[in-house]
């Protein structure tokens, strides 16, 4: 059918600035759904009835005028954390048309003079203030989408927390409208107080010196975690990612998740990957939601329990990392049987009996041994010497798809 709904981006210069196509769906559509802010900018000879969205935010009603003509208003680019994306996961693309206006980050790179393309971008609304954590790095430029007005002081507080005291401030408010204003400052010297709900906040970030710096890639030093031991050291993890080969979008179990270290790096490779930790021990878990949040992916779910029985009813997951339970009985069992068709499953050992029990799932199923020995030099009296790490046993394996035979060899043992 040809297309019901049009989404119409609307800037802070309200119908005014709006374009032909945008105002020509606003007069022709039988209701209007948006903000009650944006329903206002309406002007009066609009013939639409005014729908604001329900509270909580519901699409069911707007749904439910499927075959009218109905148009949504949505704050300047809404396919950017708008209503916009939404909508599309709900509502086929042939009756959909969005006429997006610019957004306020297009606005803010505009004003600023910053190449979009090497900006970062995080929404804080409806998310943790720990999400940006992921994006703190000295020379790094992000521009965050406040929650309300108080989310300049609050972030001015996380920057001098994280070490980033020296990082430049700008807030914009009111981008494109009449009443635009642009308040700078450095985040330790902050102090700024009666700023607009609607603003954004651009950050050059800036570390102070000796700041833990934390790299892109996997392997993040071993006291970016808070833990009691049960950590997949820093050589052995970032081999462990490897084999786990995120991609956007899929879904990790850390099964056994102590520090919840694999399922944080997991997140950290993509902001679209997803992981849950299931880890049983009462303190761990205290240190896994810390890490999360340390490491900017507060969205890692934590399952309290023990395998198997805490697998029950959780999303199909891409890929398993065992990092504790081999030998537990149902555990590997249970992994696989949840496991999708063509995902990856690795588990580590350190034990003889760990070691006994992936090797015998290869000898059913397939996959690759490896064994991973390292040494780290230490003093010895006046001198050095190597000391050996315990090696690590690593089972990787594929789950083949259905009707395609049993499990795939991946490589050679090394």
């Amino acid at each position: 059918m040809p297309a019901w709904l049009t989404v119409v981006g609307i800037g802070d210069d309200g119908f005014a600035g709006l374009g032909r196509p945008a105002r020509r769906a606003l007069l022709e559509a039988s209701v209007v759904y948006g903000g009650e802010r944006h329903l206002a900018m309406l002007p009066a000879r609009l013939a639409a009835r005014r729908a604001a969205w329900p509270r909580p935010f519901d699409l069911a009603p707007l749904l439910a005028e499927r075959g009218g003509t109905v148009c949504v208003l949505a704050s300047g680019d809404p396919m950017l954390f708008g209503v916009g994306a939404t909508l599309a996961r709900q509502v086929p693309a042939d009756e959909l048309r969005v006429l997006p206006a610019p957004s306020s980050v297009s606005l803010a790179a505009a004003r600023l003079g910053w190449p979009l393309q090497e900006v970062a971008t995080v929404s804080l609304v409806g998310r943790p203030l720990a999400a940006l954590n992921m994006h703190l790095h000295d020379g790094a430029r992000v521009i965050v989408l406040s929650a309300d007005g108080r989310t300049p002081e609050a972030l001015a507080g996380l920057l001098n927390t994280r070490g980033f005291g020296a990082t430049r401030m700008t807030v914009l408010e009111h981008l494109g409208g009449g009443e635009e204003r642009r308040i700078d400052g450095r985040a330790d010297q902050w102090s700024a107080c009666g700023v607009a709900a609607l603003n954004l906040i651009a950050l050059e970030c800036r570390a102070a010196e000796g700041s833990p710096r934390l790299p892109l890639t996997c392997g993040l030093p071993d006291d970016a975690f808070r833990h009691d031991g049960q950590l997949t050291k820093r050589d052995v993890r970032a081999i462990t990612l490897a084999r786990l080969a995120p991609t956007p979008g899929e879904l990790l179990w850390d099964v056994g998740a102590g520090s919840g270290s694999i399922g944080i790096e997991w997140m950290r490779a993509h902001p679209a990957c997803r992981a849950i930790a299931i880890e049983g021990h009462t303190e761990r878990q205290r240190f896994i939601e810390h890490n999360r949040d340390a490491l900017g992916v507060p969205g890692l779910q934590l399952v309290a329990g023990r395998a198997p029985e805490a697998l029950r009813g959780l999303p199909v997951p891409d890929a398993v990392f065992i990092g504790g339970g081999s030998t537990v009985p149902g555990v590997l069992e249970a992994c696989w049987e949840s496991l999708r068709d063509g995902g990856r499953l690795v588990a580590n050992a350190v034990t003889l009996q760990g070691e006994a029990a992936l090797a015998a799932w290869r000898e059913r199923h397939g996959g690759t041994l490896t064994r991973i020995a390292l040494a780290h030099a230490q003093p010895l009296g006046g001198f050095d010497t190597w000391r050996q790490a315990l090696p690590v046993t690593l089972l990787e394996v594929v789950k083949p798809v259905s009707g395609s035979g049993t499990g795939s060899d991946t490589g050679s043992d090394m």
